[in-house]
């Protein structure tokens, strides 16, 4: 009797936390609080460096008579953004930027595609292949650029000798404005074809492979399972890929700039005629040749929002597209 009178009275002493206990308790929720805001914290401390402030940066910069090596001149408002829009050279390197970017880009995906399906077929030495289609992107683009201004020669190149041997006339690739959009183009497929098709191969060999078995058993053809099976189950890496090469497409600078000889000499204004200046080479242009780093911020700021709008519409295409299919 005494000893259960003893238990019972002991009981709610033992119940009560001591003081260690309640520090850990108190530290265990801390922790489950804070610590994943403490893990991805890094990451926004760097955007906030390199990323946020650079654009802010580049902003208030826009909006004055800002000279690289004077430096401010004053506050002139919207004055970069007015003279921008009426300025020609502007709007010529948008188009080309453009249409640069239609050439290089859709063709690379849908041919990224297609080599991804060839190398998901189980095919002898696959490692040997998928090293291969990467090569070209681990090679120094200026290495790449000259390499391909020697094929796209006018008097000696190798496209044209082998143009002339089906009866075509030599083509001077750096004067004609698609001749050169073209040439650009092929460079930049080239280079990130490879890239992207590992990045679909990967995502193919992640399907699971009893959809085509029963796809087999029902006779679908390897077209129809190809649209039907692999095409809408890779589609977050489609959305991926599109959305990177907008963004690389739209801010071409090297290709086009070691296209043109004058580069060498910082004499570059893509072309003789502007025929392949891209928004890039021409923000390069007023900003370090020219030195009005006022007014490159101007373009800076305009390539930005260009790029964040076709990006927008490009994902919200290739989703609509990826769901109906």
């Amino acid at each position: 009797m005494t000893d259960l009178r003893t238990r019972t009275e002991a009981a709610p002493a033992a119940s009560v936390p001591s003081s260690t206990q309640s520090k850990r308790f108190g530290l265990s929720r801390w922790d489950a609080k804070y610590t994943p805001y403490l893990i991805v914290a890094p990451f926004f401390v760097v955007f906030a460096i390199f990323g946020l402030y650079p654009l802010v940066y580049t902003a208030w910069v826009s909006l004055h008579d800002w000279q690289l090596i004077d430096g401010n001149q004053g506050f002139v408002g919207l004055a970069n953004y007015a003279h921008l829009f009426g300025d020609a050279n502007f709007w010529n390197a948008l188009f080309n930027t453009l249409s640069l970017f239609v050439l290089s880009t859709v063709p690379q995906l849908l041919a990224a595609l297609g080599l991804a399906a060839l190398l998901d077929r189980g095919l002898r030495g696959s490692a040997f292949w998928r090293a291969g289609v990467l090569l070209p992107n681990v090679i120094s683009v200026a290495a790449v650029a000259l390499v391909f201004a020697q094929f796209f020669g006018r008097d000696f190149g190798i496209v044209n000798y082998l143009l002339g041997l089906v009866g075509i006339d030599p083509v001077d690739w750096r004067a004609d404005t698609w001749a050169s959009h073209l040439a650009v183009s092929t460079m930049v497929m080239w280079r990130w074809t490879g890239y992207n098709a590992l990045l679909y191969l990967a995502a193919m060999q992640s399907v699971p492979k009893d959809m085509y078995e029963s796809a087999t058993l029902d006779g679908a053809s390897r077209w129809r399972m190809f649209w039907s099976i692999t095409v809408p189950s890779i589609r977050p890496t489609i959305l991926f890929t599109v959305v990177t090469s907008t963004i690389g497409g739209l801010q071409l600078f090297a290709e086009p700039a070691l296209f043109d000889p004058g580069f060498a000499a910082n004499n570059s204004t893509g072309g003789s005629d502007r025929q392949f200046q891209t928004l890039v080479l021409y923000m390069y242009e007023k900003g370090f040749r020219l030195f009005d780093a006022g007014y490159a911020a101007t373009v800076a700021w305009m390539l930005f929002l260009v790029v964040l709008v076709v990006a927008i519409v490009n994902f919200s295409l290739t989703r609509r597209i990826a769901g109906k299919e």
